[in-house]
C-alpha cells in the first residue's frame, strides 16, 4: 500500500469505503478544532492529537507517549473505522501532524492507511469542496492487533548509532543545541544524524519524489536494508520522517519518547554541533 494518495485521486471517489481524518495540530495552536469546524474535507472526522494520539506526558515516557492499543482502538472506533476500511489522514502542514495518525494506525495493524499528499492545501488546489460543522460518524468495529511497525526504546535508540543510523528529525538549530523551546535541555543524542523532516517536502507542502528522498537519505548513510531509527522532540514529526523513508523504500523504526524523554534524564549525555 502506497504511503500517499494525491488530492486528484482522492477526488476521483473510486476507493470504496474511506474514513477521512482531520489531524490539524501544531504546538501552541489552540484554535485548531475551530479551524476544522470552519472548513474540512466533506465527511472528515476531527482527531485531537494531544488527547487521542498520545497518552498523558511524563518525564519517564516523554511529551507524547504512545497511547495503549486499547485506547487507540477505542479512538479509531469513535472515528468510525471498521475492519477493512481504507483511511486517509490529512492536516494543513504537509502531513507533519497527520503522519502521527498514519503511523499509529499502521502500528496498530490497519493495513490501508494513507496520507493526503499536500493536505488541505492540495485538496483546495485540486478544486475539492469543503464542509463546515462537526462530523460524528457511526461507531466503527475495527480491531487493532499491534506490531504493525517497528518501535525503538530509549536504550535501543542510544545503541543504534554503533550499528546503524539514528536520524534526528527536529530543526537543525535544535539538533545543534542553539535553541530548545520546549524540552529541558538542548542538543542531540550522541551519534545521531541531523535530518530535519521539513526538508522532505516541496515548497507546496507535498512530499518530494521518491528518487529525491532516496538521494537525501543516502547522503546520510541510509539505504534500503540499513538499520535506521528516527526521533524528534516527542515522536510526532518523527512519524513524518518514517513516512518519507517509506516513500523512499526504506523501513525505519520510530522512537516514541524522542528527545523529550532523553532530555528529562540528566544521566543521558547530549552532544552539540553538527
Amino acid at each position: 500500500m502506497s504511503v500517499l494518495v494525491s488530492a486528484t485521486d482522492l477526488l476521483a471517489g473510486d476507493r470504496g469505503p474511506t474514513v477521512l481524518l482531520d489531524v490539524r495540530w501544531a504546538l501552541g495552536d489552540d484554535p485548531r478544532r475551530a479551524r476544522y469546524l470552519d472548513g474540512h474535507l466533506p465527511g472528515a472526522v476531527y482527531v485531537d492529537l494531544g488527547n487521542e494520539l498520545a497518552d498523558p506526558p511524563s518525564a519517564a515516557e516523554g511529551r507524547h507517549p504512545l497511547p495503549s492499543l486499547q485506547r487507540l482502538q477505542a479512538a479509531a472506533r469513535r472515528w468510525g473505522i471498521r475492519d477493512g476500511d481504507a483511511v486517509v489522514a490529512y492536516d494543513a502542514t504537509g502531513g507533519l501532524a497527520a503522519a502521527r495518525a498514519w503511523w499509529l494506525l499502521r502500528w496498530g495493524g490497519v493495513a490501508d492507511v494513507q496520507l493526503l499528499d499536500g493536505g488541505l492545501d492540495a485538496w483546495l488546489r485540486a478544486g475539492g469542496p469543503v464542509a463546515t460543522g462537526d462530523v460524528v460518524p457511526e461507531p466503527g468495529d475495527v480491531t487493532l492487533t499491534g506490531g504493525g511497525l517497528p518501535v525503538l526504546s530509549i536504550d535501543q535508540a542510544a545503541a543504534l548509532p554503533s550499528s546503524g543510523v539514528l536520524l534526528d528529525a527536529r530543526a537543525g538549530e535544535r539538533y545543534r543545541g542553539e535553541v530548545e523551546p520546549v524540552d529541558p535541555r538542548a542538543r542531540h543524542v550522541p551519534g545521531a544524524v541531523s535530518a530535519p523532516t521539513t526538508a522532505n517536502l516541496t515548497v507546496e507542502g507535498t512530499f518530494r519524489p521518491a528518487s529525491e528522498l532516496r538521494a537525501r537519505f543516502a547522503a546520510m548513510g541510509v539505504q534500503p536494508g540499513t538499520d535506521v531509527g528516527v526521533y524528534c522532540g516527542s515522536g510526532v514529526t518523527a512519524a513524518h520522517e518514517v513516512a518519507a523513508l517509506a516513500v523512499a523504500g526504506i523501513e525505519a523504526a520510530l522512537w516514541p519518547g524522542s528527545w523529550s524523554q532523553w532530555a528529562a534524564d540528566p544521566d543521558r549525555p547530549a552532544a552539540t554541533g553538527r
